[in-house]
């Protein structure tokens, strides 16, 4: 079987899709950080004294696309622990199946072992008649 070659692929695209995932997150996290910054730095208001309705919702925009950013990272690796999981409860019904087999290939066995013992009794049960039967004759 290939189990260690797919294992170490899978590892490996695994491994580089959660460093992305991580980076995607940092950078998300980093730019939510700047705006929330910058927006500290500007004036909130207008030239009237009215509030700048663009600065008013630029943090709301940047937690939305931070909570996007880390459903789509959090999406990816739900995916992942289902396919998993999906993979793990095949091969656990595969294990089951061929625990069932082997069971039967054993039983089958035990029959068989049976079945000659029986025969093997039969035949030197026989043979040992005829031996008594020829040990008669020759005495006679």
């Amino acid at each position: 079987m290939s189990a260690s070659t797919g294992t170490e692929t899978i590892d490996s695209t695994e491994e580089q899709s959660n460093s992305a995932a991580v980076s995607d997150v940092e950078g998300g996290i980093r730019d939510f950080v700047r705006n929330d910054v910058a927006n500290l730095r500007r004036p909130t208001s207008g030239p009237a004294g009215s509030i700048d309705r663009a600065t008013e919702q630029s943090p709301e925009v940047s937690v939305n696309n931070v909570n996007s950013l880390i459903q789509r990272v959090a999406g990816a690796s739900i995916r992942d622990i289902e396919d998993l999981i999906s993979e793990l409860e095949s091969l656990r019904d595969l294990l089951h199946a061929e625990a069932k087999r082997v069971q039967r290939e054993i039983s089958g066995y035990a029959q068989l072992s049976q079945a000659a013992m029986k025969s093997t009794r039969l035949i030197a049960d026989n043979v040992e008649q005829w031996k008594g039967s020829a040990e008669v004759l020759r005495n006679s």
